[in-house]
């Protein structure tokens, strides 16, 4: 047979290798991805509420290494039990359908009470892709690189969240992650770190050759630390950088809109950190908690970021291309393009559930009169998202072996 291999990238994700495998004599086709990144540095796990055929369309990345659950029908498909696909969700479970076939002759002959059961099991799964009542479906994947199609990008979809996570010792030991020893050296005092660059040995996200990574403790005036990190390759040229908080998670989160209304507006600083999430209500766009990670930017610097994720998507490249979908998409890139060169007003929203996102005011110390600043209480799947639930910083030295 022929094995054909294409490197793509799904929007809004990465790049994958896809393999498809051929044979002329039996007709017999087989398809396979691979990462062509490497493991993200978070987990991450995507929980769709299945409520239309059309949901069963959605495009699926599904790796190695991930997990996929249909709660209602208390179904798994254990990691590493299916080799990485680039499917659908109907196709996913017309896989299962077909593994659980598969040895049901010598079931019937051997076994007739396990083989109805699982005969009454595969008929659940087969009413699943009528969809005649909604169900649930979750990808977990600690390596981060499984995928779920938005149909609505750039929009949010009510119906998918994903949830980005800290993978747990044995998730990384799974993976074949070896965890860092940290050396244990006198701690330098803070006004050393603030006047030092600090450089450490990294790899090129691109290319994957080594590199520095240069790591400054900044100062925001009218706000508080933050570190600036950045990487520049001298093999492949790519430079990058990304900006962490210096302080602890604030007690309230915040919420911060400006109105734009002048072109000097896409001047100002914003600090943007991993846990904030954006949104332009004119354009009915939203930008999810950790998408293009943390940055120290303007606010024009911030929205071409967006255009060009935008932009970067395949979906709407090729024949493949839905042409209602790649007009969707390039009327909201004017519309974005008229806000960055000041033709348009509009919203920009900033919320942090964390508090640590910045957005300058050009007339602190006085009040901005486009600025508003809201603090808010945190919701309990707030604080799940962020750990909070489970850390306890009170107390906690009193309590003996059986407190724990």
């Amino acid at each position: 047979g022929v094995t054909r291999l294409l490197l793509t990238r799904i929007p809004f994700f990465k790049e994958i290798i896809v393999s498809s495998f051929a044979c002329d004599s039996c007709s017999w086709s087989n398809t396979e991805i691979q990462s062509a990144g490497r493991i993200q540095e978070q987990g991450v796990r995507y929980t769709l509420a299945v409520t239309s055929r059309q949901d069963m369309n959605r495009e699926v990345v599904k790796t190695d290494c991930a997990t996929a659950r249909i709660p209602e029908l208390d179904f798994e498909i254990p990691a590493f039990t299916q080799k990485g696909v680039l499917t659908t969700i109907e196709g996913i479970i017309d896989r299962a359908v077909a593994g659980l076939e598969q040895d049901q002759p010598v079931r019937r002959a051997t076994d007739k009470e396990v083989a109805s059961k699982i005969d009454e099991f595969i008929g659940k799964l087969k009413q699943l892709k009528e969809v005649h009542s909604s169900f649930t479906f979750i990808i977990d994947d600690p390596s981060g690189n499984s995928f779920v199609e938005n149909p609505r990008a750039p929009q949010k979809d009510d119906a998918l969240v994903v949830t980005h996570y800290r993978r747990t010792p044995q998730q990384a030991a799974m993976l074949g992650l070896e965890g860092e020893e940290l050396d244990e050296k006198p701690a330098d005092s803070v006004e050393d770190l603030r006047n030092e660059v600090l450089q450490f040995n990294t790899n090129c996200p691109e290319c994957n050759a080594p590199a520095n990574t240069n790591m400054k403790l900044v100062q925001i005036p009218h706000f508080k630390e933050v570190i600036i990190m950045a990487t520049n390759c001298d093999s492949c040229g790519h430079r990058t950088n990304e900006v962490k908080s210096g302080g602890a998670i604030e007690p309230q989160g915040t919420r911060i809109t400006l109105r734009i209304t002048d072109p000097s507006d896409m001047t100002r600083d914003i600090l943007k950190s991993e846990t904030c999430s954006v949104e332009i209500p004119e354009l009915e766009f939203e930008l999810g908690m950790g998408a293009l990670g943390g940055k120290f930017t303007t606010l024009e610097g911030l929205l071409k970021d967006i255009r060009d994720l935008v932009e970067r998507n395949p979906f709407t490249l090729g024949d493949s291309s839905m042409p209602g979908k790649a007009e969707k998409l390039q009327e909201f890139i004017g519309k974005l393009q008229e806000i960055i060169e000041g033709k348009a007003k509009a919203h920009f929203v900033m919320d942090d559930p964390a508090g640590n996102s910045y957005l300058q005011n050009v007339y602190a110390p006085e009040e901005d009169p486009e600025l508003r600043v809201e603090r808010y209480e945190r919701t309990f799947e707030q604080n799940e998202d962020l750990g909070l639930n489970d850390m306890k910083t009170e107390g906690y030295e009193s309590e003996g072996p059986s407190g724990r």
